[in-house]
């Protein structure tokens, strides 16, 4: 299909799929118009689910999203009935199978877990690396062409995957969009015990203390703590006051304290023009992993939020300055005491210079030790697509904020690196002994607000591997591509353009690469929307296998699964077996995880 077919087909999609439906539920066709549609029909800056793409969700999912899900804060302002309405008028699936998994359990469960790492939480290891060692993956470059798929599980009451596996002590660890968390045996599949948070778990699952806890946020701002072996609450803590906070970014456990990233979803209630703009600021809030309790609260932004004196077009009172959530995984540096994030963008005026910025706490105190930001005022929220564009700031930005943590590298000449990609498209290298400051830069895309690297890159041992969104929504086979810089420079050295989607058809499918890449030694794994997971020579940037995750799967806990698009997590490799996600709301929907060892077996 031609970029100008496609672009049609999305614009009648668009004008006609409401109308469409709108006699079935013309309460729900006027809420989603006055609600919903600023985001929705709008995807080149949002990448919110297209109209098509709801039309094929059922709609306990489309309200669940609404009442405890990602969608929580918009859904807050609609009564029951009104999120009923909405839901009948977008979905065309009355009911799904989301009852809580009956089948698929493990006829024996230990106890307890043996201390044997594999891939934990969601950087395998606290450098943020994505690389797993030789020894470890027991996977290499002659083995992975032999790759065949072992096991699928599926996700009961999911449409969209977040949550980067974990494997450890044997098991695979992974949360879900309907906020279970599932403990499952990495051989088989089958599953030690499932928990149930409230609502969705977007983070990895971070197992400490020596095997005995594994800890893991949802999108309430809630953190726990659970017996890694059998799957009990032991603590339960809220890590930000603030109505709007969420953990989207995966804890990191150390020693007995556990790191937890806050973001939030203001940005997004900021659609509303009744909505006064915006008091939200990220943190990292450092908590004992025995029992939840705070030790340190350190905020992106040092100042409070405050009443600026100005009020949008729809009267509503304006505060700032807000921002700099904390949407990844923190850096842990434990031999110079320090913990370094990446910001968002700033919500609201005036402008903070710690948004768009790599900031470095003491791990002892939360001191801030130093910080540098990339880019100066970038004020946005998603006021900036609403119609009336009421919170939109006066002069907004590009929404060039940092979606992907900064990976920590020690150089062969002893000089250390804080390699962070951002969504401009460009690749830094900070010196985190001399206050952040900039090493290398590298250009490897044009960026925008689904461009550049949404969520992580990888470093190996000679070289680092960045994934390009540029999402383009005139032409979804434009996007896409890998790239290996070196480590030093940032030199390029090589370039692999995406292949051509071959779902151009299908609403959500394009070439982006959004997902996080992962890297063992020789080959580098690479998702994309288009539902592929290819490896590619890491010397070279030459494919050497491809896996369409994008199809059916009957499952080991009994579900008709099917995967999707690519976009918020990568492959956990470990002890010679990979483990990822499928499936995306916002794109291909899915629901399943895949397990591959070499020839199946």
């Amino acid at each position: 299909m031609s970029a100008s077919t496609f672009q049609r087909c999305a614009l009648i999609l668009l004008l006609t799929f409401p109308a469409a439906l709108a006699a079935q539920s013309p309460e729900g066709a006027k809420i989603f118009q006055q609600k919903c549609a600023s985001c929705h029909q709008n995807a080149s800056t949002s990448h919110a689910p297209l109209p098509a793409v709801l039309h094929q969700l059922p709609r306990t999912s489309i309200v669940s999203a609404l009442e405890t899900g990602v969608m929580k804060m918009q859904g807050a302002d609609l009564t029951e009935a009104q999120r009923q309405a909405v839901a009948a008028f977008l979905s065309s699936v009355k009911v799904t199978d989301s009852k809580p998994v009956q089948g698929g359990f493990c006829t024996v469960r230990p106890d307890h877990l043996i201390d044997d790492p594999g891939w934990n939480g969601w950087g395998a290891g606290v450098s943020n690396s994505r690389y797993e060692p030789g020894a470890v993956a027991a996977i290499d470059r002659q083995t992975v062409p032999r790759l065949k798929l072992k096991w699928a599980f599926g996700f009961p009451g999911a449409w969209a995957t977040f949550g980067q596996p974990t494997v450890f002590g044997g098991r695979v660890f992974a949360g879900s969009e309907d906020g279970h968390v599932y403990s499952l045996d990495a051989k088989t599949g089958c599953i030690y015990w499932v928990f149930k948070s409230p609502s969705t778990v977007k983070t990895a699952i971070s197992v400490g203390l020596g095997g005995a806890l594994a800890f893991f946020g949802d999108v309430d701002g809630n953190v726990y703590a659970v017996n890694a072996a059998t799957g009990f609450l032991v603590w339960k803590t809220r890590a930000d006051p603030h109505p709007a906070a969420r953990i989207t970014g995966s804890p990191v456990v150390y020693g007995s304290r556990l790191y937890v990233p806050v973001s939030s979803g203001e940005e997004g209630a900021a659609l509303d023009p009744k909505y006064p703009c915006c008091t939200f600021r990220g943190s990292v809030v450092a908590l004992d992993a025995r029992t939840g309790r705070e030790i340190w609260k350190a905020y992106t932004i040092p100042e409070a939020a405050h009443l600026t004196g100005q009020k949008n077009s729809a009267g509503a009172p304006l505060s700032g300055p807000s921002g700099g959530s904390v949407w990844s995984t923190p850096t842990l540096d434990p031999g110079h005491h320090a913990i370094y994030v990446s910001t968002g963008n700033s919500y609201s005026n005036p402008p903070s210079a710690y948004t768009d910025a790599v900031i470095a706490f003491s791990t002892d105190t939360g001191k801030r030790l130093w910080s540098h930001q990339l880019t100066p005022d970038d004020v946005w929220n998603s006021g900036c697509i609403a119609p009336d564009k009421a919170n939109c700031p006066q002069k907004p930005g590009k929404d060039f904020d940092f979606g992907a943590p900064p990976i920590l590298r020690r150089l062969a000449n002893g000089h250390r690196l804080l390699i962070v990609p951002q969504k401009s498209g460009v690749v830094y290298a900070l010196d985190p002994d001399h206050h952040g400051r900039i090493v290398w830069e590298t250009r490897i895309g044009k960026g925008g607000p689904l461009g550049g690297v949404q969520w992580g890159g990888a470093v190996g041992e000679k070289l680092a591997f960045f994934p390009l969104s540029d999402w383009d929504p005139i032409d979804p086979a434009k996007g896409g591509g890998l790239f290996a810089l070196q480590i030093s420079t940032g030199k390029k050295v090589w370039y692999t353009a995406p292949q051509r989607p071959d779902c151009l058809k299908e609403v959500g499918c394009d070439a982006a690469q959004s997902a996080p890449v992962t890297v063992i030694p020789g080959v580098v794994f690479s998702g994309s929307e288009d539902g592929h997971l290819r490896a590619y020579d890491a010397a070279n940037g030459k494919v050497i296998w491809d896996f369409e995750t994008a199809q059916q799967f009957y499952t080991v806990n009994g579900l008709n699964a099917h995967g999707g698009s690519m976009n918020a997590t990568g492959p956990a490799i470990a002890n010679g077996m990979m483990y990822v996600d499928s499936g995306y709301t916002n794109l291909i929907a899915g629901n399943v995880l895949l397990a591959f060892s070499v020839d199946g077996r």
